[in-house]
């Protein structure tokens, strides 16, 4: 019997570490092929050169597709958008995949999607019906969503949305975050070993910083890291990691200003340009706070059982447990909410915390889904009308 042919397309070390045990399940499953294509950050430089990480896990990438523009500016963003269409539509033609996976918001996964739609190749996304009201990302996500033929989401009002954008109801369905199969899945390492795996002694209190630009916002991100560097200074005592920022517009000026930083504050400072998703959910376990605006605080760290401080309004929107305490951008705002966060009050309610998005077992249930589900007719879409 022909295999059917899954191919998901993977643009950063954050989308992977959340799409690799999907990866694996289709993989070992002697009914489908699995096809990769890495993009985006993986292929940069400056971003590590991950996409060596997807093969060093066993993977066969069957394409490669460059993308990425030397400027980080609007324009460059928007022609790097036209040159991963053009690329994605040269692989998806040579690949000729049954069904093809996107995981998220970003830009390089928008190529893939129209590449994908103008090919008539069926779209599985993951994530759709969040909402993130400081980035482009939120026009991106719903756009795909309307582009996609199967949807995966995180949560039941995640799901909700979805169908109300007109999707019908028996295509979207609610497996959770495939980022908690991790946590399940993973094996996490203890203080001693972290330590020694990315070179890093923790102290007695520890913070976990990751910040990326809130792209809606044309002033840039720069007054906005200033006052999260002067809360970070209040904490003289606190050993920081700082994780690098993706590729968006604005994120070369984050980049430089975390270097700098961390230059004036060595042996107290670290920053990684990619931990990788066993390093990074251990040190978020480890760690006393995560800080910042990454959907990691909102998603992974409450399963964790760890407090979350979450800057400005690149989350807004978003469900969020009773773990994470939300700021402003402003130094004083971000130094309250990290004493709270710290206090005795607040530490012992997080044994009580849950996680919204779901319990561990998202990538199983997406393959066996994708293996099974009828692919002949789904192409033509219906609009599926609520009645008010």
């Amino acid at each position: 019997m022909k295999k059917r042919k899954i191919c998901v397309v993977t643009g950063s070390r954050a989308d992977y570490g959340l799409l690799f045990w999907l990866l694996k399940e289709i993989q070992a499953d002697p009914a489908l092929e699995l096809q990769v294509i890495a993009t985006g950050m993986h292929l940069s430089h400056e971003f590590g050169l991950t996409y060596k990480i997807i093969e060093e896990d066993g993977f066969f990438l069957n394409a490669k597709v460059e993308m990425l523009m030397s400027s980080d500016s609007p324009v460059g963003i928007t022609q790097s958008i036209g040159i991963g269409t053009i690329g994605f539509a040269s692989a998806l033609d040579g690949l000729q995949p049954d069904i093809l996976v996107l995981l998220g918001d970003r830009y390089e996964i928008l190529a893939a999607a129209q590449a994908a739609l103008i090919a008539s190749v069926p779209i599985a996304h993951i994530h759709g019906g969040e909402t993130t009201e400081g980035v482009i990302d939120e026009a991106i996500r719903h756009a795909i969503t309307k582009m996609s033929q199967f949807h995966f989401v995180a949560a039941e009002d995640y799901r909700r949305r979805v169908i109300q954008l007109g999707e019908m109801p028996e295509r979207v369905l609610n497996y959770g975050a495939p980022g908690l199969d991790n946590i399940k899945r993973l094996k996490l390492l203890n203080r001693e070993e972290l330590e020694q795996s990315i070179n890093f002694k923790f102290g007695q209190i520890n913070f976990l910083v990751t910040y990326h630009p809130e792209t809606l916002e044309k002033s840039g991100p720069q007054k906005a890291l200033t006052e999260i560097f002067k809360a970070l200074d209040h904490f003289p005592e606190a050993k920081v990691i700082i994780t690098k920022h993706n590729a968006d517009t604005y994120g070369r000026i984050i980049g430089r200003m975390i270097d700098v930083y961390a230059s004036k504050h060595p042996g107290r400072v670290t920053v990684y340009t990619s931990l990788g998703q066993l390093n990074y959910l251990s040190a978020m376990k480890i760690m006393d706070l995560v800080i910042g605006n990454s959907s990691s605080g909102i998603i992974e760290a409450p399963a964790l059982k760890r407090p979350s401080i979450n800057i400005g309004n690149r989350q807004t929107g978003r469900l969020k447990a009773a773990s994470i305490i939300d700021c402003t951008e402003n130094s004083q705002s971000i130094i309250s909410a990290i004493k709270k966060a710290l206090s005795h009050e607040f530490q012992i309610m997080l044994p009580g915390v849950s996680s919204l998005y779901g319990c561990g077992h998202t990538s199983a249930q997406i393959k066996e889904f994708l293996k099974t589900v009828d692919i002949d007719t789904v192409l033509m879409k219906k609009f599926y009308d609520i009645c008010f």
